[in-house]
């Protein structure tokens, strides 16, 4: 199981999981669960550039259409191809096997720590 108090959080719900210059991008459950069941998902190539705060790709779902904003400035160096395929582990592990993007990234912006997120959220 992921540590969640090791991730870093955005106020869009989106987390970031941190190896050297590589951060790995994905949905909390808050979003996952207020999305409702995902049928879709839209990312963007390995090798384009992203540019923080800027939508990056699409998540569908049942109930609405959510944007994908990108939480950091790089370059996406792997897109989770099996969400794409099964878009369903954004809610069965979004935390885990749901992860969306793989970014190298040389900077971080002020990202929320995992009792920020819980505060913002209320949960």
């Amino acid at each position: 199981m992921t540590d969640l108090n090791a991730l870093h959080y955005t106020e869009e719900h989106e987390w970031i999981a941190i190896d050297g210059d590589v951060a790995t991008i994905g949905i909390t459950d808050y979003a996952a669960e207020k999305l409702g069941d995902v049928v879709y998902v839209d990312l963007p190539a390995a090798g384009t550039a992203i540019t923080e705060g800027t939508v990056v790709g699409e998540i569908e779902s049942t109930k609405s259409v959510g944007e994908l904003f990108a939480p950091v400035n790089g370059e996406v160096v792997e897109a989770n191809q099996a969400v794409v395929d099964a878009p369903e582990l954004v809610n069965s592990d979004p935390f885990g096997e749901g992860w969306l993007l793989k970014v190298s990234t040389s900077s971080l912006p002020k990202l929320l720590t995992r009792d920020e997120y819980t505060a913002l959220t209320g949960e």
